[in-house]
C-alpha cells in the first residue's frame, strides 16, 4: 500500500506539485490529495521563480520605506510639537516674570509708604497709651469723688 502511494508520487509531474505538509505557504483550509486507499500523498515544494522573488523584494522594500517614512514624519511632528510647547512655556514664564517684577515693585512701594507712615503710627500708639492712662485716671478720680461725696453726706448728717 505504501509502495503504491510512493509510485503515484513519483509518477506525478513536477508542475502539479503544490506546497507540502511542512511548507509555510500552505493554507489552513487547503486539502491534500488523497489516493484510492485514503492515504494522503505528499507534494513537492517548488520555489517561486526568480522574477517573483525580485518583485516581492521590491514590494517589501517599498512598503518598508513607506513605513519608515511615516515613522520619521511622526517623530518630526512630535519634535515640532515639543518645540512649540517649549516656546509657549517660555512666553508664559516671561509673563509670570513680569508679574513677579510688578508685584516686587509694588511691595517695595508699600514698604516705603509704611516706613514713611511709621512715625505717625508711633504717635497714634503713644496717644492710645495716653488715652488709656487718662481713662484710668478718670476712673480713679470718679471713685475718689464718690468716696468724698459719701464722706460729705456722712458729715452733713451729723
Amino acid at each position: 500500500m505504501a509502495a503504491a502511494a510512493a509510485e503515484q508520487r513519483a509518477e506525478r509531474p513536477r508542475e502539479e506539485a503544490g506546497p507540502g505538509p511542512g511548507d509555510s505557504q500552505e493554507e489552513p483550509a487547503a486539502r491534500r490529495p488523497v489516493d484510492d486507499l485514503g492515504v494522503e500523498t505528499a507534494e513537492e515544494a517548488t520555489e517561486p521563480s526568480e522574477p517573483d522573488i525580485n518583485e516581492l523584494c521590491k514590494d517589501m522594500f517599498t512598503k518598508m520605506s513607506a513605513y519608515l517614512q511615516g515613522e520619521l514624519t511622526a517623530t518630526c511632528e512630535d519634535y515640532k510639537l515639543l518645540e512649540n510647547m517649549n516656546k509657549l512655556t517660555g512666553l508664559k514664564y516671561l509673563e509670570m516674570k513680569e508679574i513677579a517684577v510688578n508685584i516686587n515693585r509694588n511691595l517695595k512701594d508699600l514698604n516705603q509708604k509704611y516706613a514713611s507712615l511709621q512715625p505717625y503710627l508711633d504717635q497714634i500708639n503713644q496717644i492710645e497709651e495716653q488715652v488709656t492712662a487718662l481713662e484710668q485716671a478718670a476712673y480713679r478720680l470718679d471713685a475718689y469723688s464718690k468716696k468724698l461725696e459719701a464722706k460729705f453726706k456722712k458729715l452733713e448728717k451729723r
